[in-house]
């Protein structure tokens, strides 16, 4: 696990402040999505890095179809969503509770 960012003590829970929910999460407990944990007053995410699926997909599968017609895009999916969507076509992936896929990391410079 690694230390995530964007979140403020507030007495014993910790604010996670990255998502819309903002998440108060008390001691040893996660937030919403299952992937932010509160070990010991330090925040940390369970998922960092972590992707299920990348693939490269046409614009158009996206709704994101109408900018740059014809173009591509790289989909990315990793555990854990802030959503409960009844109709999400990628459930088992981002309601998931048990980590998985491959660790990417690259340094940006």
């Amino acid at each position: 696990m690694e230390e995530a960012m964007l979140w403020v003590k507030e007495g014993k829970k910790i604010r996670f402040e990255l998502c819309a929910r903002k998440c108060l999460i008390p001691e040893q407990d996660s937030g919403y999505c299952g992937m932010r944990v509160n070990k010991n007053g330090t925040l940390y995410s369970k998922n960092f890095g972590m992707i299920v699926s990348m693939e490269i997909d046409p614009i158009e599968k996206k709704p994101l179809y109408h900018f740059y017609p014809g173009s591509q895009t790289l989909s990315l999916a990793s555990i854990g969503c802030n959503f409960r969507c009844k109709f999400c076509i990628n459930w088992k992936i981002s309601q998931s509770k048990k980590v998985r896929g491959e660790k990417y990391t690259r340094m940006i410079s």
